[in-house]
């Protein structure tokens, strides 16, 4: 089935963008580069601020996309869960839970158990300012006496010691104030 709208960038595209972004090109030059319409270039610099996003990673002991394989093949063959387990060297629990929330052993596919385990590791951190109202609260209140986020960033290093919560980087400001102005 086709889909509708337009294509989305492959991983390779959307890296090939941010570093044109960090080389200090314009969307235009990215979008003819890349024979994209700037509208979608947009999107992709809007989703994170225009600022790059770290490279994702999973954290070590996940499944691998080739033992989801492996348990989709185990599944066609009819094999069971335990048999299946300990041809990964996983606990049986591990097998069992990947089934399940991957829409059962009748209709498990490795891809779309790699996409959406992707999807879950996504999570929207709030910044520390909105996390902290004391601090945005002071931070705020500096910013109104027309203090730069580097004299914020000292005095609070200064006046506050480590591990108090109360301690912030100018370029946390900076990156605060540029999300609140968008």
């Amino acid at each position: 089935m086709a889909r509708m709208g337009r294509p989305g960038m492959s991983d390779a595209q959307k890296r090939e963008l941010w570093d044109r972004w960090k080389a200090g090109e314009s969307i235009s030059q990215i979008a003819r580069a890349l024979d994209k319409p700037p509208g979608s270039v947009f999107t992709v610099l809007k989703s994170n601020g225009g600022y790059v996003p770290p490279l994702r990673r999973k954290r070590p002991g996940t499944l691998s996309f080739a033992e989801r394989e492996e348990i989709s093949r185990g599944l066609a063959r009819g094999e069971s869960m335990r048999s299946i387990a300990r041809s990964l060297g996983r606990p049986a629990s591990t097998v069992s839970r990947e089934i399940a929330r991957n829409k059962g052993i009748t209709r498990y596919r490795a891809i779309d158990a790699e996409d959406r385990s992707w999807d879950r590791a996504r999570r929207p951190k709030r910044c520390l300012l909105a996390r902290n109202p004391a601090l945005r609260q002071l931070v705020a209140e500096k910013l109104a006496q027309d203090w730069s986020p580097e004299q914020i960033a000292g005095y609070l290093a200064k006046t506050y010691r480590p591990g108090s919560g109360m301690r912030v980087s100018h370029e946390t400001i900076y990156k605060s104030l540029f999300i609140q102005a968008r």
